[in-house]
Parts: C-alpha cells; structure tokens; sequence
C-alpha cells in the first residue's frame, strides 16, 4: 500500500539535486556561454549513494552538454517498488524536469 508514497517520497531527491544541477549549469553558462559535462567544473558535488556509504539513491550523470544545450539525468540505484523497473529523472538547460522511467 505504502509503495507508490515511498516511491514519490525518493524521487524528490532526484528532483532536488537535478534542480541544484540546473542551477550550477545555469550560472557556468553565464560565465562562460557555454554548458559543461563535468560535475567539478560547475562546482556540483556528486552525492554519495548508499551503496559507497552515503544517503543518495540515485546516480547522477549529465548526458549532454553543448554551447546551448544540457540534459542530465537521474537514476535511482535500487527497485523502490519491486517491479523491475528503476526510476530516472532528467532535467534540460530550461528546467525541464521529466520522470522518465516510473517506478
């Protein structure tokens, strides 16, 4: 009964990091003109999952970065609900933010 509320509850970590995400993009963007693909260069750090000891329960990974574009995805790390499927999140350079993959 529970499943669906506990699955919305952790995928508002992927939502939140990926809006941080954005945001870092956004002000690398206006510095530079240009979006990046490495999480140093615009000062995000990468959350630690709980499989390497830390809270998060998604990886995070930026699939795209040109001098106008940017996509960066959200994927959870375990099967909240048991049913095969693993949820991911992904937001663009206009914070548009889309579940991809329900779980």
């Amino acid at each position: 009964n529970l499943m669906p509320l506990i699955s919305k509850a952790k995928s508002i970590e992927a939502q939140s990091h990926l809006t941080a995400l954005h945001g870092s993009q956004r002000t690398h963007f206006y510095m530079h003109s240009k979006y990046s693909n490495d999480f140093s260069t615009v000062d995000f750090i990468i959350p630690k999952t709980v499989k390497e000891g830390g809270r998060a329960n998604y990886e995070y990974e930026i699939i795209e970065a040109t001098n106008s574009t940017f996509k960066a995805r959200a994927t959870a790390i375990t099967d909240f609900n048991g049913d095969g499927k693993f949820n991911v999140w992904e937001i663009d350079q206009d914070q548009n933010l889309k579940e991809v993959i329900k779980d």
